[in-house]
């Protein structure tokens, strides 16, 4: 008899998709969690965790799919990490997502909800992306279908049997040490994969090291492309380590680096970084500007914004536009308001609003974003902002309310984890009439409004989708002062 964490399941019927985008059924009175099954599916399912209210599996067959199913326009599907609802129609995701974010809103944050607002659905739903990370890896995520060689056939060079061969692309789902050799990926635009492939081409003719994410050893590192609408092309290469003495890794680097410039003259602002640490985070990492501007530019509406390598952007270029003309929809201005906008990144909400208020301010953590936002501003000619860097929880006080001046409308764009305590006490004590909450976790956003619905009700809540065929959603919250 199979134990019971290896208990398979026959014929279960996918009802609909839960949290973080996988599929929910229910047997005997539990919740069944399934990844990449889709609503309407008939199933075989290994169970691989059994807890007293649900357990989690996966899908070992299809035995009948979903008369909504569709097939997968990306042949990395299922085994890539990301667009996981690919299956699914696009008119679909957005009712999901719509009902996601009700369903945080109501169940975390106990919330009183005036009627939602139709999803706002995504112009483009493939290459949307305006950026993307890949990671080098020495250890390739070999697939079964490589392995399913007939008999005395030989094996294809290199063997799909060597686990060691290089690769360059995206982490496999759940798998922090294997990577998918990506061949096309349509998130973004070329030439985006004409830059991934001719660097991993490269790198393997001339013997460079791929990373090893165990041992961490190895040259090359991560690779970030960056593109915007006005098609321009930002590339960070991050390497390993820097052995400046033996002279090695500085000529590797230099001539890695003048390919690309040779290669893709259409390349507007490279960069590279010797990222020494166990983590592939750059937030503390020095950028080293190698050749072309130190930033690129995006245009919205008659605005420019300087992005560099560290600058937070909204990904989906077209759908931001979209989600901060509503955001300035919202706001109402009428031309006499100070405006806070936290967490502004490169000040791209504080200066689509300045135009229609008195004075914006705007707060960032990470001082490169800050000192984008500022040339942003200067660039646009916009004089009544005021941008300052630093922890939020640290800089907005009462003290520097008194300074800047009470804010009539707050903008707040936090990260995943949502805002923290001290900031939503701070706001609780100078009450804003308007608190504009924008948040791509709804389920953090349900949990910090509850803080604030004592003193504020809500009046428009509007869900966008940023990032289609994943499971991921963008939403506005506008809560006014009773």
């Amino acid at each position: 008899m199979a134990k019971k964490d290896k208990e398979i399941l026959e014929n279960i019927r996918i009802e609909t998709v839960a949290a973080e985008g996988n599929a929910l059924a229910h047997v005997n009175g539990k919740a069944l969690f399934v990844p990449m099954a889709i609503p309407g599916d008939i199933v075989r399912v290994q169970i691989t965790h059994k807890k007293k209210s649900y357990m989690q599996g996966y899908m070992l067959e299809l035995v009948t799919p979903s008369p909504m199913r569709l097939k997968p326009f990306c042949t990395h599907f299922g085994n890539c990490g990301g667009c996981h609802w690919q299956s699914i129609p696009y008119d679909k995701q957005l009712e999901f997502k719509q009902q996601q974010v009700i369903d945080q809103l109501t169940r975390i944050g106990k919330l009183d909800l005036p009627t939602i607002i139709p999803i706002l659905g995504s112009e483009k739903t493939v290459r949307y992306r305006n950026k993307l990370e890949f990671t080098f890896s020495n250890s390739r995520w070999v697939l079964i279908e490589e392995l399913r060689l007939e008999e005395g056939a030989p094996l294809p060079s290199p063997s799909p049997l060597s686990l060691r061969f290089p690769t360059l692309g995206f982490h496999v789902r759940g798998r922090f040490d294997k990577v998918l050799d990506i061949d096309t990926c349509y998130l973004q635009e070329e030439p985006s994969n004409a830059i991934r492939l001719a660097i991993r081409d490269y790198a393997i003719t001339k013997g460079l090291s791929f990373f090893d994410l165990r041992q961490q050893t190895g040259f090359l590192r991560t690779l970030m492309i960056r593109t915007t609408l006005t098609g321009q092309v930002m590339v960070v290469v991050v390497f390993a380590h820097d052995n400046l003495q033996a002279g090695e890794d500085h000529a590797a680097r230099k001539a890695l680096l003048d390919h690309l410039q040779r290669t893709f003259p259409q390349i507007t602002s490279l960069h590279y970084v010797i990222n020494t640490k166990r983590n592939d985070s750059l937030g503390d990492q020095e950028v080293i500007h190698y050749a072309g501007k130190p930033y690129i530019v995006e245009q919205m509406e008659d605005l420019q914004f300087r992005i560099g390598p560290k600058s937070f952007y909204q990904t989906n270029s077209l759908q931001a536009l979209q989600m901060y003309r509503k955001i300035r929809e919202f706001a109402d201005l009428q031309g006499n308001e100070t405006v806070y906008d936290l967490y502004t990144g490169t000040g791209t909400i504080a200066l689509f609003l300045a135009h229609h208020c008195h004075k914006v301010t705007g707060i960032e953590y990470v001082p490169e974003a800050i000192d984008d936002a500022l040339k942003n501003a200067s660039a646009n000619h916009i004089e009544n902002v005021r941008f300052f860097a630093g922890d939020i929880k640290d800089v907005l006080t009462a003290d520097f309310i008194v300074a800047e001046g009470h804010p009539r409308v707050v903008v707040l764009d936090p990260p995943r984890a949502g805002v923290h305590e001290n900031v939503l006490k701070v706001l609780l004590e100078t009450v804003p009439e308007k608190i504009i909450y924008v948040s791509c976790n709804p389920a953090t956003q349900a949990r910090d409004l509850g803080l604030l619905q004592p003193m504020y009700r809500i009046t428009h809540v509007q869900p966008v989708d940023m990032f289609p065929h994943t499971h991921h959603v963008e939403n506005i919250v506008v809560a006014e002062k009773i």
